[in-house]
């Protein structure tokens, strides 16, 4: 059971299942403190760990992170 931020690098690697969130990288499970949110993902991650039978399956979580956010290639540099 994988939960990610990186759905093109997550179907490719097909798990055995996947729960994919649009959140930045290295927040799978939502702002810190957020412990509402954390815990609604890791319900709806451990209800796809025992309803899905197909391997390599990936289901998109209706999650908002709530404000935009881009990828940070170091040095100051970020990318939306």
């Amino acid at each position: 059971m994988l939960v990610s931020t990186g759905r093109d690098l997550s179907s490719q690697v097909r798990a055995p299942r996947t729960a994919f969130v649009n959140f930045p990288m290295g927040n799978p499970f939502g702002h810190p403190f957020d412990k509402v949110t954390q815990r609604r993902i890791l319900l709806e991650a451990l209800h796809i760990l025992g309803s899905v039978t197909e391997g390599g399956t990936l289901i998109d979580l209706p999650c908002e992170w709530g404000e935009e956010f881009g990828l940070n290639l170091g040095s100051g540099y970020t990318s939306a």
